[in-house]
């Protein structure tokens, strides 16, 4: 049984489109997106945050993928291009860019659903069974097929993926009620007063932004949408509340497949949360499996040489603890505490790091102190700077989150230039 399931998936991937929604523009994430779109900010060590839904969707064995794209794309687009191009055109796999090009009408993408609309013309071309919508934004690893079959056995017009989240959480969320069969049956987009599940009154379900569509019902869906005056032509605001009571829009509960219960996944739209998700990573045994070659994580990463850790003195001693260090890093008599370090991060001598992520290309100096921060790509770290141990003075300087994190860039260290995002 278990293989004639496993085939009936592989089909109806193989006949389905991903469309990656990757133009966020990411304010919440301060001065990280500054020169570059969320989806293109670095997580875990050595990816960026787009790599985790096109790994699913590889894994998932989804070999057609489009990748929207608006915001301060450059790096974005150049991630892509690099470490994205290995699939075979002529076997019809592809990760193709979309980005905001005014096919349609004379803007911008105004919209999750005019982003999609303004490239029919293109999906038409591809011909699909089925289009599968995801965010660009959020870190997790799931397995599309499993959702698209849902989809399929149910007979729905519409899927919505969904989690089950805490009360104050759904508030950023769009939040839907269900029936005994799974159909949706209410949506709201961030209400302030979320309804709960039934038996489970402090937690909503909240929708993941990502969607399953039949492709002719999401053709007819967009087009409706485009020609309805005032909508904001957005999959949670429009789209699915103008659905919900004529059409079959089923939710499906996002779980682990081994232990039935909510899987991981993170928004890491603010501060406080991208340092904290990638801290987690750190654990002993983290929820997101990093070194699960069942279901790998595929970038691009230029070729770099081993970490090293040099000097063994009793004061000036290369090493980390507790601490995920990434190839071309040399640690030079510095200690490095419970923290993540990207690629090609140099920390010179007497120095001290905790609780903190360093993106790539950073140099830190002699006898620097920095401790709960995140230092952004290609920052030069002056000798003798101390970052983290007080938040008025590093307010004066850098930018502090709600939860104590002290961000720096390149720009506030005073540089002139700087590395691509």
């Amino acid at each position: 049984m278990k293989p004639q399931s496993q085939r009936f998936v592989s089909r109806i991937t193989r006949d389905t489109l991903a469309l990656i929604l990757a133009g966020g523009r990411g304010s919440r994430l301060k001065q990280l997106t500054q020169w570059r779109a969320k989806p293109a900010v670095p997580f875990g060590g050595k990816f960026r945050i787009i790599d985790f839904p096109l790994s699913n969707c590889i894994n998932s064995g989804i070999r057609q993928v489009g990748v929207l794209t608006q915001y301060k794309s450059h790096s974005l687009i150049q991630h892509i291009q690099r470490g994205w191009g290995f699939l075979r055109g002529e076997f019809g796999e592809f990760v193709e860019l979309l980005p905001a090009q005014q096919r349609i009408e004379t803007s911008w993408y105004e919209g999750t659903a005019d982003a999609v609309y303004q490239n029919l013309d293109i999906i038409r071309d591809h011909d699909p069974g089925y289009v599968l919508i995801l965010a660009g934004d959020h870190i997790y690893k799931m397995d599309y097929g499993d959702m698209i079959a849902h989809h399929v056995e149910s007979g729905a017009d519409m899927t919505v993926g969904c989690l089950e989240v805490d009360l104050e959480t759904a508030r950023s969320f769009g939040v839907m009620a269900v029936d005994e069969a799974g159909r949706i049956r209410e949506f709201a987009e961030k209400p302030q007063q979320p309804r709960g599940i039934p038996d489970q009154p402090d937690r909503a379900l909240a929708s993941m932004g990502i969607y399953v569509f039949s492709t002719r019902f999401l053709f007819d869906q967009l087009t409706r949408d485009a020609n309805t005056p005032g909508s904001s032509h957005d999959f949670g605001k429009d789209i699915i509340p103008a659905v919900i009571e004529s059409h079959q829009v089923i939710a499906y509960p996002f779980r682990d497949v081994q232990t039935g219960s909510q899987a991981y996944w993170r928004d890491v739209g603010t501060i406080d949360s991208y340092w904290q998700a990638n801290l987690e990573l750190i654990g002993v045994t983290p929820e997101l499996n990093l070194y699960d070659m069942d279901w790998p994580i595929w970038t691009y990463q230029e070729q770099l040489p081993p970490a090293k850790f040099v000097f063994d003195d009793d004061h000036r001693r290369g090493m980390a603890v507790d601490s995920m260090v990434s190839g071309g890093c040399i640690i030079s008599g510095a200690l490095i505490r419970h923290s993540l370090l990207f690629s090609n991060v140099v920390v010179h001598s007497y120095s001290t790091i905790t609780d903190s992520v360093i993106l790539p290309d950073v140099e830190i100096g002699r006898n620097c102190r920095i401790h709960k921060a995140v230092i952004d790509k290609g920052c030069r770290i002056p000798e003798g700077m101390v970052i983290g141990e007080d938040p008025v003075a590093d307010a004066r300087r850098f930018h502090v989150s709600e939860g104590g994190v002290t961000v720096v860039t390149p720009e506030m260290l005073g540089a002139v230039e700087r590395h691509v995002g």
